[in-house]
């Protein structure tokens, strides 16, 4: 008898998790590969992104015992601005280097929103490097912010970075604003702030950088009231975007997902309070799981036919009956 599965993909920026499973269960098995997926003048490459899912996606499959993947969800990081060659190529390739007969293909930070909250009304902020806001009140979606670290992100982990170094700098100037301790910390990460400029400003991972500073604002905040307004100035950021996105009526859920909120209590109680403040109709809970969750989630209501999710091109693209 032929068992068959599902193929759940998180594409993000260190590379590709893969899960496979049959629909309403756990998955089985899980991979990962270590290379991001190429981007080029048409968006992100779909044949670099099977030239590394497929032998990923084949090994697991019969690993777990399963014959077939007639279903593949992928979760792309970009895919709503970026997604359009994905859109053309990818749901053939699936289909002819795997069999996949029905696709979904979603940004990750659709994929983060059902990973958090499932198909429910809500908002999830999704925060790490960058910040996105993504809520639906399943008729349609709204996200706002995700415009990069040059443009927006506001609140995410290389904007908290950058003002905490910001305050470095202004100490080290002897301007108001700064903040010692933070000039302190600055100095034991990256060295004489005079050269962070030459550091900073020629690197491609230049968000990676200012984020990977984030936490040592928050370690800072209990006892330097310059760290600390930085994360509240995050905090009402961030709720900034949660408003924008949140369905005004009913009882909507919010929840918080992606790796900024390990900060914990520093970051946490400032955006808890204004969340109260700006959100008072919606209950803040838990995220019930990540991205690949999320993509697992929708992999298992596509198989049965029973996703009611809502679907737009540049959010959640569906294509069922590939070989039909």
């Amino acid at each position: 008898m032929t068992t068959a599965g599902y193929l759940a993909v998180d594409s993000g920026g260190s590379g590709l998790r893969v899960a496979v499973g049959v629909p309403g269960r756990d998955p089985s098995a899980r991979g990962e590969t270590r290379e991001p997926v190429r981007t080029g003048a048409r968006g992100i490459d779909p044949a670099h992104l099977m030239a590394q899912l497929a032998p990923v996606a084949r090994s697991l499959a019969a690993g777990a015992g399963l014959d077939a993947l007639p279903t593949a969800v992928v979760g792309a990081a970009g895919f709503a601005s970026l997604g359009d060659a994905l859109r053309a190529e990818l749901p053939g390739a699936l289909a002819r280097e795997l069999g996949v007969r029905a696709v979904a293909l979603a940004a990750d930070a659709v994929t983060a929103y059902v990973g958090a909250l499932g198909p429910r009304p809500g908002a999830v902020l999704a925060a790490g490097t960058g910040l996105i806001a993504v809520g639906t009140d399943l008729t349609g979606w709204r996200r706002a912010d995700g415009w990069g670290h040059l443009l927006g992100d506001c609140g995410g982990g290389a904007w908290i970075g950058r003002a905490g170094l910001e305050a470095a700098l202004r100490a080290h100037d002897g301007r108001d604003g700064g903040s010692a301790p933070l000039l302190a910390r600055a100095e034991e990460r990256f060295g004489p702030v005079r050269g962070l400029p030459g550091l900073l400003y020629p690197r491609a991972d230049r968000a990676a950088v200012l984020a990977s500073f984030a936490p040592e604002v928050a370690a800072c905040a209990a006892h330097d009231p310059v760290a600390a307004d930085v994360l509240r100035a995050a905090a009402r950021h961030m709720t900034d975007s949660a408003t924008a996105v949140c369905p005004s009526d009913g009882a909507p859920e919010v929840a918080l997902t992606g790796g900024l909120f390990k900060m914990g209590d520093p970051l946490l109680g400032p955006l808890r309070e204004e969340l109260e403040r700006r959100l008072p109709h919606a209950r803040q809970v838990p995220a019930e799981g990540d991205p690949l969750h999320g993509a697992v989630r929708i992999a298992t209501d596509l198989a049965a036919d029973r996703l009611t999710l809502p679907g737009e091109p540049a959010l959640l693209y569906v294509v069922r009956d590939l070989n039909g």
